[in-house]
């Protein structure tokens, strides 16, 4: 019997030494306790793509022990990806881009997921649409262009990048703001097609990000003649704005990181820290000026309200 209690004893205290010694480890903190998968709803080596993996590259070297995981999920034009990311576990493991295709895919009736399903972290790209037109086209202004389209209604060819995409709603804006008509030209496999067939004289105008067609313009043979932003692009600073020019149109196709709407505060918190220290370093700034893309920060609350007005936006026009 005083064996069996002298056993039973020592098994206690064994336990309570290893209970004792397992207290003592600390578990990492967050984000360093477990990889952070971010969801990326195009195909490699897009401007969403290249944007998503400098913007988590960055974040990682802000976050010490952190492993960002990109993970292409490019189907259904991105909708499987943003559906995929709105039902993740809201922990802050899960991170994901939404573009601005989630602002307009609703009131298309494409996909039921909202920019309601989603808090940001931050936008590394708002690229705003420019009228670009070949080098020697019979207008040099945004003034001349209008005149030149409303006394050759319906002929001028303006490329886009599918029906209801973004390029396609900036062309459908203009015509209602000015009164005019276009011949729309779609190119679904995106902006490669619409400047080779633009320098080709296929087309002889689009409303586009201007990033795609930079080589081409930086070499002269393209144009631009304005820009629809609040601000004149930082490449193209002697190009006017619609808005400078009274026409208050400001389209852009932004790509912005977030994590689904329960993520807990302080994780959101963290990470929204790092993106605004990331996104104004002079590193961050030249890798997307490398790209042809203009850097952008717009973190956390102001990138929610930038996916809310667009949404509001598109709500109003895509129903008319």
């Amino acid at each position: 019997m005083r064996k069996i209690i002298v056993i039973l004893m020592m098994t206690a205290m064994l336990l309570g030494m290893a209970g004792c010694s397992g207290g003592s480890e600390k578990k990492a903190a967050y984000p360093a306790d477990g990889d952070i998968t971010v969801i990326i709803p195009k195909a490699p080596g897009g401007g969403t793509d290249t944007s998503a993996r400098g913007l988590i590259s960055f974040l990682q070297k802000e976050l010490n022990g952190s492993k960002f995981v990109p993970v292409n999920k490019p189907d259904g034009g991105g909708i499987t990806g943003m559906a995929e990311l709105a039902r993740a576990k809201p922990d802050g493991h899960t991170l994901g881009m939404v573009t601005v295709e989630l602002a307009m895919f609703p009131h298309q009736g494409k996909a039921a997921v909202t920019n309601k399903e989603f808090v940001s972290v931050c936008a590394p790209i708002a690229a705003p649409a420019a009228l670009i037109v070949t080098k020697d086209a019979p207008y040099n202004s945004l003034a001349e262009f209008v005149k030149y389209a409303k006394a050759n209604s319906g002929k001028i060819r303006m490329g886009n990048s599918g029906t209801g995409a973004i390029w396609h709603i900036a062309a459908l804006n203009f015509e209602k703001e000015f009164g005019v008509q276009f011949k729309h030209v779609p190119y679904p496999k995106g902006s490669a097609d619409v400047a080779a067939s633009l320098a080709g004289k296929h087309i002889d105008a689009t409303l586009a990000d201007p990033s795609a067609f930079k080589s081409r313009i930086d070499a002269g043979s393209l144009k631009i003649l304005a820009v629809m932003a609040d601000a004149r692009s930082e490449f193209y600073p002697n190009v006017p704005t619609f808005k400078e020019l009274g026409h208050p149109l400001a389209i852009r196709a932004w790509a912005a990181l977030v994590a689904p709407k329960d993520t807990p505060k302080e994780r959101l918190d963290i990470l929204r820290k790092a993106a605004e220290k990331a996104c104004n370093s002079k590193e961050y700034k030249d890798y997307f000026r490398k790209q042809g893309i203009a850097p952008t920060a717009i973190i956390g609350n102001a990138c929610d309200k930038m996916m809310a007005d667009d949404d509001a936006m598109y709500a109003k026009f895509l129903k008319k």
